[in-house]
């Protein structure tokens, strides 16, 4: 992938998008691009789709609650990153639930993917995720069963911030709505992930889930104990009154075996007293309770760094994607989450970074690991052949 590879526009005008496709369409006959919209743009899909129809160009896209463009969340303008060759990509719309109708669907996904794998060593499926979808955990599960490490897995969630649905992926001609976006990107060799947590002492267990909800912990309704924690562990007082505006900086930890922190963010309270969660909790899970000062920014930057470097290399003059977490942003407030951009972008001075605000990020924390589902992370790879 050569230099300019991504080029952002602060609005989405037809004629100016169309005169950078037209050069691009000159050096790469085959190209296609990704589309990074915020919400705030959401209408102006569109326009995307009736300018590289015009031109003959390949389109797939995401919508999200923000983008990332030097250093600064922007609500306005679209990414456009371009593939030198479009990749193998598929567009899978309302994703069913049930155990049947799931697994044909990843059997078509796999059956159609398999095939372009094998050329070369490293490939990453690169997904994104309609945030309404209540089963990717499940479907990664499912996913790397059938594929297991032949691929990388990286990927992030879009849609709307309020978690209200909204179609929020598209390609060429249609945009979708509870669906899946899978790009198998060739060769490349993955994306690094951290959140940079530290695991309390306390541990608690999710004995009663359904999918993102988590019903009871220790046997309790789980708003009691989430309640007790918040006020034992941090002096804090969380009531139905104030949750949607408490819980964000205080979410749920699932420890992991091997001690990996999968960071669940609570974002609706149910009549029942149960936590409504970004990402699926699995019964009898290990919870702890954290907290945004638990945030080490400058453990969790250079970590990210020295990922990207180890795969990588020297990271001057390159093109890097960035997913960094809304829940994050929220949890930190939003003056701390720009100084980790910002210090973000002094770390890899001369390296480009494009990006956006995601409703959850997926990648794994060991090279050709089992995919996870995370929400609090940033997820950041080089962008282009490599």
């Amino acid at each position: 992938m050569s230099a300019m590879a991504m080029q952002y526009f602060d609005r989405v005008d037809a004629a100016t998008i169309a005169a950078v496709l037209q050069q691009w369409r000159e050096a790469y006959a085959a190209m296609g691009v990704l589309a990074l919209l915020p919400e705030g743009e959401k209408e102006q899909v569109g326009t995307l789709q009736r300018v590289c129809t015009q031109l003959d160009v390949p389109l797939v896209g995401a919508v999200f609650p923000a983008l990332v463009e030097q250093g600064v969340f922007r609500s306005n303008g679209v990414w456009l990153l371009r593939f030198d060759a479009m990749p193998y990509a598929a567009l899978y719309e309302n994703v069913p639930t049930d155990p049947t109708s799931l697994t044909a669907l990843l059997d078509t996904f796999t059956d159609g993917i398999k095939p372009h794998i094998n050329t070369h060593k490293d490939s990453t499926l690169f997904l994104l995720f309609d945030a309404m979808v209540p089963n990717i955990g499940t479907m990664l599960d499912e996913l790397y069963l059938r594929l297991a490490n032949r691929v990388h897995y990286m990927g992030a969630n879009a849609g709307s911030e309020t978690f209200q649905p909204m179609p929020c992926l598209f390609d060429g001609t249609r945009i979708v709505s509870n669906g899946v976006l899978a790009l198998l990107l060739k060769p490349h060799r993955g994306a690094i992930l951290e959140h940079g947590y530290s695991v309390p002492q306390r541990m608690i267990t999710a004995t009663s889930t359904v999918g993102n909800r988590i019903q009871q912990i220790d046997w309790r309704p789980a708003f009691e104990v989430y309640q007790e924690m918040a006020r034992a562990q941090y002096g804090v007082e969380v009531t139905r009154e104030n949750f949607y505006q408490v819980a964000v900086h205080f979410p749920v930890g699932i420890v992991r075996a091997n001690g990996v922190i999968l960071v669940r963010i609570p974002v609706a309270l149910e009549e029942d007293g149960s936590l409504f969660c970004v990402g699926e909790v699995a019964p009898n899970s290990m919870l702890t309770l954290l907290q945004a000062p638990a945030v080490d920014s400058v453990h969790t930057l250079d970590t990210l760094l020295s990922g990207l470097n180890g795969l990588y290399g020297d990271l001057s003059m390159r093109d890097l994607l960035l997913f960094y977490c809304a829940g994050r942003r929220l949890h930190l407030g939003v003056a701390a989450a720009g100084e980790e951009l910002r210090g973000l972008e002094q770390r890899t001075a001369g390296a480009r970074i494009a990006g956006a605000l995601s409703l959850g990020e997926i990648g794994s924390t060991t090279q050709w690991g089992y995919p996870l589902f995370h929400n609090a992370t940033l997820v950041a790879s080089v962008w282009g052949e490599n």
